[in-house]
């Protein structure tokens, strides 16, 4: 029904654990106009929920925010006291992860040397030791009594945004008309992406989103990436969210900077999106190709072993090739796991000259 796609049906952000911290940081930052630099992850989550980020700020009031995403290759993942390094030209005040942030202690220690505020949002697993950010936002903190444990990256930052909005009505400031739920079409497409539990208010949210991307109400770059993959608005499903729209986005983030999907989302003119678009399609044609050459040396590699006398039953694979790339290789571990119903690690190399390999692992249901 409508009452049920209305935003009123919603949960609401109240219980989520450090809001009021993370509402009295943003508002100051808001208020004092100081720089706020937006650190996303390199997926379409990480990709929207900075989108997310930066539309709502502006909306609400920023005047200065800017982005920036680690590169898969130089940086790895997350907020890495490299990447942190490389924030210094932005001269930022705040800095704020989306969709990552809770594992990257190093990376936060860093900033706050530097002098740097840091507002940590994620929805990943907190490990044994939080990083020692200002606030953390996240509903899988230890004591967090938000209902969905589910959100996306995406759903945090939009949930913060909220909370933003309300505390700017209550005190009577500007910002407070913004109108966030024209950020829908991201949250939804994030967290369609993301695959997390589709639980009932992340049902709610992609369920607000759709509709108003049916409607036409969504971004240009959301327009742009339809229209290049082949899809109508008006019928557009959540399979073409994950199967045609998030991989376009994705590739970006896997071959090269996922700098270009989050400008494509950012974009306010559909010929400036379309452009953009059409760049992460032949991005994404490319990643296809490379996917099915390191897939074939996979299964080449698997079958010679499966081939091969063994004393037990090989309980996990290990694959590396010196050539790969890492943008792909979790792709890779996933279909290989697919196939064999074994826990699967793909590796490929790291920063050239490190020496180091960067590793991906996808498992089996019942083995963590």
């Amino acid at each position: 029904s409508h009452a049920d796609l209305s935003l009123s049906q919603l949960l609401p952000p109240d219980s989520l654990l450090n809001l009021p911290e993370a509402v009295s940081l943003l508002l100051s930052a808001i208020h004092n106009g100081q720089r706020i630099v937006v650190v996303g992850d390199f997926d379409c989550d990480g990709a929207t929920g900075t989108a997310v980020a930066v539309r709502g700020l502006i909306m609400l009031g920023a005047a200065h925010v800017f982005f920036k995403v680690p590169h898969r290759v130089l940086h790895g993942y997350g907020l890495t006291p490299a990447l942190v390094d490389e924030l210094a030209e932005l001269k930022p005040d705040l800095i704020i992860t989306v969709d990552s942030g809770i594992a990257c202690l190093p990376g936060v220690l860093r900033a706050k040397a530097l002098g740097y505020a840091v507002l940590v949002t994620d929805h990943h697993l907190p490990g044994e030791q939080l990083p020692p950010a200002d606030v953390i936002v996240n509903p899988n903190l230890p004591g967090d009594a938000f209902p969905s444990k589910s959100l996306a990256g995406v759903g945090v930052m939009f949930y913060l945004l909220l909370a933003v909005r309300r505390a700017l009505r209550e005190a009577g400031l500007p910002g407070a008309q913004a109108d966030l739920s024209s950020l829908l079409d991201l949250v939804a497409i994030g967290t369609v992406a993301d695959m997390v539990k589709l639980d009932a208010n992340n049902r709610r949210l992609v369920r607000a989103g759709l509709s108003r991307i049916r409607k036409g109400q969504c971004q240009p770059g959301v327009k742009a990436l339809a229209r290049i993959s082949g899809v109508e608005l008006a019928t557009l499903s959540e399979t073409d969210i994950g199967f045609r729209l998030a991989p376009k986005i994705n590739a970006a983030g896997r071959l090269e900077d996922m700098s270009l999907g989050i400008e494509c989302l950012l974009s306010e003119s559909l010929p400036a999106a379309m452009d953009m678009a059409t760049s992460l399609a032949s991005i994404n044609a490319e990643r296809q190709e490379i996917q099915q050459q390191m897939l074939d040396e996979a299964e080449l590699a698997v079958s010679q072993l499966l081939t091969q006398p063994m004393d037990a039953p090989q309980l996990a694979y290990v694959l590396h090739q010196a050539h790969w790339h890492p943008g792909i290789i979790g792709l890779v571990a996933s279909r290989v796991k697919d196939k064999l119903n074994r826990p699967v690690l793909a590796f490929a190399p790291g920063e050239p000259g490190s020496g180091e390999l960067r590793g991906s692992a996808r498992s089996i249901a019942g083995f963590h």
